[in-house]
């Protein structure tokens, strides 16, 4: 069966997930798949276990009513409704959906983060500089044979060099390892980076954006300092933001998710994404 495209009014098969001709996302399509975020927490587990950069830098704000200009966002809204949104450089809102259908609204700042993330990983590479191809010499092949020689020579010097400087970085790293920490009366976890909050009045974990307190205290410290071995709320392994790192899924009352996460989506440079690349002045 053919529908129309509610962005370029096109008929198109109603089992596509975009439309071939502008490329909108389609209302039609199947959004139950067991490997996609549903809910805005679900979405917010899936920013963080792709190792985005923090939202100010990609301008992805999830769970966030963000007014300022240059923002993409999904919230819930006061009466109920979930709103995904995106604010455009002159700070003109264009809603893309309000309603109650939180999954359907999560599907759309989720693919469009998808469709960014693509966007910015060309982006990186197109900006990266091209290494012109040498022809190799007799000479420089002669002397790349000598350094493979003596590499490999001494490659039980260079092991051990290698172990003792690991060594001893190793005994001044100060850093936080996985794990609950206990600071001002707070309870919070640490892993992969990225630090979490406990909140005792609903028994809740919650992504902390801002978190810059804690790096410099612990970073600064002993880790031993504000390390804890025992939490009377809910633990943080059971909850959709603890990976336990291995690729088997997580399984919840309604779903599972898996942390074995698709490679095109994962990022892997802090440094390369570009938000003023990005296309602020249309609608989506």
């Amino acid at each position: 069966m053919k529908v129309k495209c509610n962005y370029c009014d096109q008929l198109i098969e109603d089992k596509l997930n975009y439309c071939p001709y502008c490329g909108g996302s389609m209302p039609t399509a199947n959004r139950t798949a067991s490997d996609q975020p549903k809910t805005i927490e679900e979405l917010k587990a899936w920013y963080t276990a792709h190792k985005l950069p923090p939202e100010n830098i990609t301008r992805f704000f999830i769970g966030k009513d963000i007014k300022e200009p240059k923002a993409f966002g999904i919230y819930k809204s006061e009466t109920g409704d979930f709103v995904v949104y995106k604010n455009k450089a002159n700070g003109e809102r264009a809603v893309r959906y309000q309603g109650s259908d939180e999954g359907y609204a999560v599907n759309e700042l989720y693919q469009r983060l998808r469709a960014e993330i693509a966007d910015q990983k060309s982006h990186a590479a197109d900006k990266r500089p091209s290494q012109p191809t040498r022809k190799k010499s007799k000479n420089s092949l002669s002397l790349i044979g000598k350094i493979l020689g003596f590499f490999l020579f001494t490659r039980f010097g260079i092991t051990l060099l290698v172990f003792l400087i690991l060594f001893v970085m190793a005994m001044l790293d100060n850093s936080p390892s996985r794990g609950y920490y206990r600071y001002n009366g707070n309870d919070y976890y640490y892993q992969s980076g990225s630090w979490y909050s406990y909140d005792s009045g609903y028994d809740t974990w919650d992504y902390m954006s801002d978190s810059d307190f804690l790096d410099d205290i612990i970073y600064d410290d002993t880790a031993d300092d504000y390390r804890v071995y025992d939490h009377s709320g809910m633990d943080f392994e059971d909850t959709s933001w603890y990976d336990s790192g291995s690729s088997s899924s997580y399984d919840s009352s309604d779903y599972s998710y898996d942390y074995d996460w698709d490679s095109d989506s994962s990022w892997d440079s802090y440094d390369s994404w570009d938000s003023d690349y990005s296309s602020w002045d249309s609608d989506w």
